[in-house]
């Protein structure tokens, strides 16, 4: 899931005009993802692992990732989108993994009852979008079948593709970007229903759901440039994104510079520049049932 909104004056989230992006995302940070996956088949031996639930799966590319790296497991992709679960299906099946990767069309805390058990609950990008994230870790912990695993991607660092100095406008394009993106993500987190403030203490949460903390790691995806094709075209969509849900809230200047960077006719734009990259880190929580 992502932590961006795509519409003006909203803080709702269009995930199926939004899966491209999400997909092209996860993909690149594949083999994040997969070294994530390795790590916690270090914690939580593969062989007993026989059911997983990738919470918040979205078009199902970490979904494949759980099923390559847990042989014997049953993957289930849960999502309250089913354009994303239908991505997720075909995903799975492309990759030969369609026997084992299901799809759960589920509307959480609502849905919760309906999960089943699991040896490890995945949660990418996910809990953020629910109100009391306590007591959907709690939920988390009631799935858990004895000596299982959470394993809560929350946090990291936020994505950086352009110098400091792009030329184009004033130096910094992107951190204030980031600051408009923290002030639409704490509006989001208030509009959702049955909101609670929580500190972002992870391993403080996890152990008030009765978990043991197990181990918390980031994992750096770092694309130097010049960045490949698929990358170039990912960061434009990002940027194109960005310009869409942020316009409004950014400074003239900074809307302006936007419009630059993804205007194709501009000899400093995304689609010509040659110091383009993709840096960024995600962080992952894990937990153990006694």
């Amino acid at each position: 899931m992502s932590r961006h909104h795509h519409h003006h004056h909203t803080t709702d989230l269009n995930w199926t005009e939004m899966a491209p992006l999400l997909e092209r995302q996860a993909e690149i940070q594949g083999d994040a993802y997969a070294r994530a996956a390795a790590w916690i088949g270090d914690l939580l031996p593969a062989a007993g692992v026989r059911r997983i639930l990738d919470i918040g799966s979205g078009p199902g590319v970490v979904t494949a990732l759980l099923a390559e790296a847990f042989p014997a497991a049953e993957v289930v992709a849960v999502d309250a989108s089913p354009e994303l679960l239908e991505r997720a299906r075909a995903r799975a099946e492309a990759r030969g993994l369609g026997a084992r990767v299901s799809t759960l069309h589920a509307e959480l805390p609502a849905g919760f009852d309906d999960l089943g058990e699991a040896d490890l609950i995945w949660a990418g990008n996910s809990l953020h979008h629910l109100g009391d994230q306590r007591a959907a870790l709690a939920a988390f912990a009631g799935l858990l079948r004895s000596g299982g695993l959470v394993a809560l991607v929350e946090g990291g660092l936020p994505g950086r593709h352009l110098p400091w100095n792009t030329g184009i406008g004033r130096p910094g394009l992107e951190a204030r970007l980031d600051a408009v993106n923290a002030e639409w993500f704490g509006e989001m987190r208030e509009g959702l229903p049955e909101a609670k403030e929580e500190v972002d203490d992870w391993r403080a949460l996890l152990a008030a759901a009765g978990l043991t903390p197990s181990g918390t790691r980031s994992f750096l995806t770092d694309v130097p440039a010049p960045v490949p094709a698929v990358v170039r075209e990912q960061i434009v969509a990002h940027f194109t994104h960005q310009r869409e849900v942020m316009g409004e809230r950014l400074a003239d200047d900074d809307r302006n510079t936007l419009e630059r960077l993804l205007d194709p006719a501009e000899p400093e734009s995304l689609h010509r520049r040659t110091d383009l990259f993709h840096l960024t880190a995600r962080t992952v929580h894990t937990a153990r049932k006694g």
